[in-house]
């Protein structure tokens, strides 16, 4: 697989997101077939791991740090701090990165990861409460300590980033990004390539949508967080049918899949930008990692640029309480 840089941090140019192996899409797989599917994510090629501390949670950092154990100076671990989780029922408190806070989380997430360093530390959400200077100083004490060696930002605003990389480079941003969702490309993406900084869409399949295989709600699993986000009601998709139509259309021109153009289509954005997908299943990655292989001509990003600008899409991207802690 062909190599991309995320700051100074080289990775390989699609990363895998763990998220799916929580219960956030319904009932999470036996941990023996997580592993071998993160296990057999590496085997092709991918080197980069995104993780964070509330995925579970907890459970998902122990979860990669157990696959990735034998293979651990070949990969890169990307993890996320940012919110008071309760020790004992696992709920969220709200957001926190106060300075304690993020080294008390960094050596719980060493433990979990049962390593010594983190690759690429995340702050998850911007915390308004703490000035984004003393978040940037703390992660850079921790990468003088030997803890931490990558700063990284999620759903951070163009001037916090800017803020931030003025007391530690940012190496990467992390934040929704797809044919359906392009809020970074205002502001945040000409500043992360004025500054040499990457960026991580998240999110890059539309959450499952782009692929062309959520048909409908009846689709969802229990406790499947689309269930309740404003883009997966019977009427948003009916109305977002239209996106996955044009992603459709041009997939079969290339004799490629709907994920794979959709895919290829962040990838021609631009050389630092790295998509992280989520899937539970082995031969998924490998169809997706088939992105890399399909060319999008200047005349195929017009076209596709030309054809979404007539269409709206319906529905916030996220649930408003996660709206609430981002663009900060």
């Amino acid at each position: 697989m062909r190599m991309r840089k995320l700051g100074a941090l080289v990775v390989s140019e699609l990363g895998f997101g763990i998220l799916s192996f929580t219960s956030t899409y319904g009932q999470a797989p036996e941990n023996a077939e997580n592993i071998r599917v993160i296990r057999g994510a590496h085997d092709l090629g991918i080197t980069l791991f995104d993780t964070a501390e509330i995925y579970g949670p907890w459970t998902n950092e122990a979860l990669l740090g157990e696959a990735l154990a034998s293979v651990r100076n070949e990969v890169v671990i990307a993890t996320k701090f940012g919110f008071e989780v309760d020790p004992t029922t696992g709920e969220r408190r709200g957001l926190n990165s106060q300075p304690e806070h993020i080294k008390r989380a960094t050596d719980a997430m060493l433990r979990r990861l049962g390593t010594d360093y983190i690759d690429l530390l995340y702050q998850h959400r911007v915390d308004p409460n703490v000035p984004i200077e003393d978040v940037a100083g703390t992660v850079k004490d921790l990468i003088a300590a030997g803890k931490v060696r990558h700063f990284g930002l999620s759903e951070a605003a163009a001037d916090t980033i800017r803020r931030a990389h003025a007391v530690q480079p940012v190496a990467a941003v992390q934040s929704e990004y797809s044919l359906w969702t392009r809020d970074p490309e205002p502001e945040v993406l000409p500043l992360c390539e004025e500054l040499g900084i990457g960026f991580v869409p998240w999110g890059p399949l539309g959450t499952g949508f782009l692929t062309g295989k959520v048909a409908n709600t009846s689709s969802f699993g229990a406790n499947d967080f689309r269930a309740g986000s404003p883009r997966f009601t019977t009427e948003a998709m009916e109305a977002n049918k239209a996106v996955v139509e044009v992603v459709e259309q041009l997939a079969a021109a290339k004799g490629a899949t709907a994920a794979q153009v959709a895919l290829a289509w962040l990838l021609a954005r631009g050389p630092s930008i790295v998509p992280i997908f989520g899937t539970r299943r082995l031969d998924r990655v490998q169809e997706n990692l088939g992105a890399a292989a399909v060319s999008l001509s200047a005349e195929d990003m017009a076209a596709i640029e030309a054809r979404l600008a007539r269409i709206e899409v319906t529905g916030e991207r996220l649930p408003p309480a996660l709206l609430k802690v981002t663009n900060r």
